[in-house]
């Protein structure tokens, strides 16, 4: 070794030197968390890189240090400010000290962290992410679709055995109402580096049998309340906004939004707010259709039934072909009552018509009509009455209707 040689440890200590000597003992300095842990001791190990603007390529980079006291402090208050615990992938505007040791190099050594800083990233980010859905044209697909009248079959997205997952279903199961609800599980990672994948992943199995739901919940609850930006995704947002089933969002807290709260059909706070929102409605159905029987089951003529059909498709629309069955049956059933038919019943291709006063008479002149001709037999049993062979299995109410006029005709004729 000649006189100009240095050891390594003693050209270290030189760089030490110079550093400190020259540099000013804090900076502030901007970047990205590529890596966050805290690990033995509560000390805080992470690095900080620096990107191209495209992302593509990393500029620098360099370790990040916090030991436990400093950390302890810093932490807290940076997560009450934020939300979020310091985690890979967060933008961060860090107070350092520029630090070099002889034995583990270059490092700077964490003293603060500005919240605010981190708050207008990610609230930049988020805005980013609106601002493409909104181009794409399918920011607000989701809250187009019309919840169904029943919500009976709740397809679930949350980790397994979440305390919110439990809430949400015991919520259910203890409603006021009494009101039955099918509900499964599709199992996901709700919090960390896996959510993206875990909730597409969840999303997608439930989208291939889409037909067996009505509904979407996604929540989240018993955890901390950091990490939700993992929910800022372009990928999760886009699947939920074009999902063919209308979703509900229940991952935050009362001042946390998501991008997945703006593109979902609808946000709640909490799991039992996604449960009582649920309820809510199901018992609001119950009642329309508690009325909506005990109106029916009141219709006497023609006109009663047309008001009440065209109060239904003023109210929601088309009604669904059971419904106009409903009235027809509930028309003919006063039809018959008025000509002394005391029930109408369906059996073996067959209708039985039980009559008040059972007048072979008055039921002999029913043969000679051409449209019965054939077709009808007299029950002599303990319930006497008239049985109708039916055409065919269609239009079942319109040749009930007919025996019941014919009968009208037969009891005036004789009288």
């Amino acid at each position: 070794m000649t006189g100009n040689d240095y050891t390594l440890y003693e050209l270290n200590r030189m760089v030490r030197s110079v550093l400190e000597s020259s540099l000013d003992e804090e900076y502030w300095v901007v970047g990205e968390l590529s890596d966050a842990t805290q690990g033995y001791g509560g000390h805080f190990y992470g690095e900080l890189i620096e990107k191209e603007e495209d992302g593509k390529r990393i500029l620098a980079r360099a370790r990040v240090t916090c030991w436990a006291r400093t950390y302890n402090l810093l932490s807290l208050r940076f997560q009450r400010d934020t939300g979020q615990t310091l985690h890979a992938g967060m933008k961060v505007r860090l107070l350092v000290r520029v630090t070099f040791h002889e034995q583990y190099g270059y490092a700077l050594n964490m003293l603060d962290a500005d919240s605010n800083f981190t708050l207008g990233d990610m609230a930049k980010r988020r805005r980013e992410i609106l601002e493409q859905l909104e181009r794409d044209g399918i920011l607000h697909d989701n809250q187009t679709l019309k919840l169904p009248r029943l919500l009976k079959r709740i397809a679930v997205v949350s980790a397994a055995g979440a305390a919110g997952y439990g809430d949400f279903c015991n919520q259910l199961a203890g409603n006021d109402y009494g009101l039955a609800f099918t509900t499964r599980l599709f199992p996901a990672v709700m919090q960390g580096a896996r959510v993206e994948e875990t909730v597409s992943a969840a999303l997608q199995a439930i989208a291939d049998e889409a037909e067996r739901w009505d509904i979407v919940v996604i929540i989240r609850g018993g955890g901390a309340t950091g990490d939700l930006s993992d929910f800022d995704s372009y990928l999760l947002a886009s699947c939920i906004a074009q999902f063919p089933l209308p979703v509900i969002t229940g991952i935050g807290h009362e001042r946390d939004e998501t991008v997945l709260d703006y593109v979902a059909h609808t946000r709640v706070k909490t799991p039992t707010a996604a449960a009582a929102f649920i309820i809510d409605h199901q018992a609001q159905e119950a009642a329309l259709l508690d009325d909506l029987y005990r109106r029916i089951a009141l219709i006497r003529t023609e006109a009663d039934a047309d008001d009440l059909t065209d109060e239904l498709i003023d109210r929601f629309g088309d009604p669904p072909p059971s419904v106009y069955t409903l009235v027809q049956v509930a028309l003919l059933r006063s039809d018959a009552g008025k000509v002394g038919v005391t029930d109408i019943s369906q059996k073996n291709g067959c209708l039985k018509f039980l009559l008040a006063q059972f007048d072979m008479q008055k039921v002999s002149l029913l043969y000679a009509r051409p449209e019965f001709k054939g077709r009808l037999k007299v029950d002599a049993g303990a319930k006497p009455g008239v049985i109708l062979r039916l055409k065919s299995r269609d239009h079942v109410i319109e040749q009930a209707r007919a025996f019941v006029s014919a009968w009208a005709d037969a009891r005036e004729e004789r009288a």
